[in-house]
């Protein structure tokens, strides 16, 4: 066998997107040879599929609507959107699905990338099945880092093959906007598709088996979602789902849904947006002791827990510990470094914040949905804090009473919610929804992972006029509620 198709390196990564790029980036900083294996794009689902084209799509829609409602602004505005301009700005965000850039990057800090298959193929073996046909049989002299994220996880529909539906793929990379556009789903990807389409002329009807949108989020930001979307025209039907769907075909090609309240409709399109399954089932798990298509428990060196020899990495999405790209890639940051301190013999510092253990991705992940209004979120949720019997205090306010809101928006309409441990003092808890709140979460995510004391954070000065200046309001608030606390202590 030649050895072009039998190599050895310190660290072989499964899976090209940002989160493999990340680890292959740090072990090759460190200098252990790496080569990332990749059967579709390099840059991965965010860069393609996900979060760049989806907000390529939404934020036309929000500037729009803004600019339709401002003085002064309003009447420049006429006209509907010009979908065919947004889905070409779409497709600039998205490169024009071609990777070339990423590819030059991986060139550029010396990893070798093989384009094709992997699948484990026993411990630190992983064999390629290139699109040429070949077979390539690589050797980790180290560690496998398993990147490979997630995809749709479809519903039991009969007839699903025959439907031809959306996923999550195709709602961002569509090349027209569907008349009639039905979304099966309550979560980010069936809101923020809804926004989006509705925005561009689709005429969007949202099924949800739930009985509000975005479970996971505060309910007030939900409805606060829902109000928005219901008067851009999306019909929304909670508490329902879809027991039967027909796909017509021939020049009609309508689908054809039956609902679970007896409910008919017809779309020209159907969006399921029912959730994620981890890119395992043809993996080779199974060579390894793991059961294929589950996803890949780890502790918090991003290490797979059930596998001996401390080799084996799972990294981003595919572990389950939030699903997020930003969190992705700061495990893959953690993995790294974890990576190339064990080959190097250096001993890992697992007790303190880094560079060797990863805790972000546990209580204070980061989240940004990104629909009209926004929701910007981290930490626990009220829900969060009564299943887990946490005593918190509750602090609300309304954004649209802060000035730098009303400069952005004379009719600003948003709400900020603070969860405050009364024990320790520090807040555990964030939640904004409002035009341009994504912009206020970091603020609260050093808040939250630095525990910083409220009377240290009564002196973090916000400036005049900014959204921002609800961090002091929400202060003085709770303040008022828990006068006893006597805020603006200097310690």
């Amino acid at each position: 066998m030649s050895d072009r198709k039998l190599r050895s390196y310190d660290v072989v990564v499964i899976g090209a997107g940002p989160v493999g790029e990340n680890v292959a980036d740090r072990t090759r900083a460190a200098g252990l040879s790496t080569v990332i294996v990749e059967s579709e794009l390099v840059g991965g689902e965010c860069s393609y599929w996900a979060c760049e084209p989806s907000k390529a799509l939404l934020r036309p829609a929000s500037l729009y609507r803004e600019a339709a409602a401002f003085p002064g602004v309003a009447a420049a505005v006429t006209g509907a959107l010009d979908a065919p301009a947004v889905l070409e700005h779409r497709d600039r965000m998205a490169a024009g699905w071609n990777d070339r850039g990423q590819v030059e990057w991986l060139d550029s800090v010396d990893v070798d990338l093989i384009r094709g298959h992997g699948r484990l193929d026993g411990p630190r073996q992983v064999t390629v099945h290139t699109p040429e046909g070949e077979t390539v049989r690589l050797t980790a002299r180290y560690a496998v880092a398993v990147c490979t994220g997630t995809s749709a996880a479809l519903p039991p529909l009969p007839g699903l093959d025959a439907l031809r539906p959306w996923t999550s793929r195709e709602a961002t990379s569509a090349r027209e906007v569907p008349g009639r556009l039905a979304i099966l789903g309550a979560g980010v990807v069936a809101t923020e598709m809804a926004a989006a389409w509705q925005a561009l002329g689709a005429q969007v009807t949202l099924i949800a088996r739930e009985s509000r949108l975005l479970g996971r989020v505060e309910a007030f930001a939900a409805d606060l979602v829902a109000e928005r979307l219901r008067a851009a025209g999306v019909d929304l039907r909670f508490g329902t789902t879809i027991t039967a769907a027909d796909r017509a075909g021939g020049p009609d090609d309508t689908i054809h849904l039956t609902l679970a309240d007896g409910a008919r409709l017809v779309a020209d399109e159907l969006l399921l947006a029912t959730g994620r399954a981890p890119r395992t089932e043809d993996l080779g798990l199974d060579t390894v002791g793991l059961r294929p298509g589950a996803w890949l428990t780890t502790d918090d060196t991003f290490t797979v827990t059930a596998v001996d020899g401390e080799w084996l990495y799972a990294v981003g999405d595919v572990n389950h510990r939030a699903l997020l790209t930003h969190q992705g890639k700061y495990q893959a940051r953690i993995a790294g470094s974890v990576i190339a301190a064990r080959a190097l013999g250096n001993a890992l510092d697992t007790s303190r914040w880094g560079p060797h253990a990863g805790t972000a991705d546990l209580e204070a992940v980061p989240q940004v949905v990104f629909t009209d209004p926004e929701i910007a979120a981290v930490g626990l949720t009220t829900e969060d804090a009564a299943r887990a019997g946490r005593t918190v205090d509750v602090v609300d306010y309304d954004s649209g009473r802060v000035a730098g809101a009303i400069q952005h928006d004379p009719g600003y309409r948003g709400r900020a919610r603070i969860l405050i441990d009364p024990d320790r003092r520090v807040i555990v808890g964030a939640t904004f929804a409002g035009a341009g709140v994504a912009e206020l979460l970091h603020s609260a995510t050093i808040a939250i992972t630095a525990e910083v004391p409220l009377d240290r954070l009564w002196h973090a000065v916000p400036s005049f006029p900014t959204i921002s200046e609800v961090w002091l309001r929400l202060l003085e608030t709770y303040r008022d509620q828990q006068p006893s606390f006597a805020l603006g202590e200097t310690r």
